[in-house]
């Protein structure tokens, strides 16, 4: 975090490590004696972990959410390769084609539902946990006169909202139940 309250330089760097682990398991991403189902297995356990590495507790901007599809389609096009033409001409896949592939688990429906399994564990700690005691802490200060900057509880409350949870407090202390939401968040198209 730097003076201005901002994380995006640590986002870029995930993003770059990202693509270092891609470059390193490039051979087997795109290799043809692989399945592309193993290729998706492949890429979600070993290269989104490290793109996505503590994003519970990330604010999502429009840029970084492009710079992250950009990251992500770019995997997945090397994955599931070129489309042919009636014809015979290959084209490379539009956007919302590799989105469909993966049965919209994209990897910010991912950060979303992460963000969300952290918010329900923050609001389940007993109430003299460090962790709870820093997210019910409020500032002395007052905000800054100009736009107000998204904090992380507004984001996952808009998430919330966009989910249409009702009485998340109570569904919060059902785990199983919780666990059922964030599941549901990572094929969202809402979202």
């Amino acid at each position: 975090m730097n003076g201005n309250n901002s994380i995006q330089k640590e986002k870029k760097g995930k993003i770059c490590l990202g693509n270092k682990a891609f470059y390193a398991n490039q051979d087997l991403l795109q290799s043809k004696l692989l399945t592309k189902k193993s290729k998706l297995r492949m890429y979600q356990t070993l290269v989104r972990p490290v793109v996505t590495y503590a994003c519970e507790t990330w604010v999502l901007k429009e840029n970084i959410k492009s710079k992250l599809r950009v990251c992500e389609r770019k995997v997945l096009r090397r994955i599931y390769g070129p489309t042919k033409e009636s014809d015979g001409t290959w084209r490379i896949k539009s956007n919302d084609k590799p989105n469909r592939l993966i049965g919209n688990k994209n990897i910010i429906n991912y950060i979303k539902a992460q963000r969300l399994s952290w918010f329900g564990q923050v609001h389940r700690m007993p109430d003299n946990s460090m962790v709870k005691k820093v997210y019910e802490w409020t500032s002395a200060l007052t905000r800054s006169l100009e736009r107000p900057k998204n904090r992380w509880e507004d984001d996952v409350k808009s998430v919330i909202t966009k989910m249409k949870i009702t009485h998340w407090k109570d569904c919060i202390r059902n785990r199983p139940k919780w666990k059922e939401f964030t599941e549901k968040a990572k094929t969202s198209l809402k979202l």
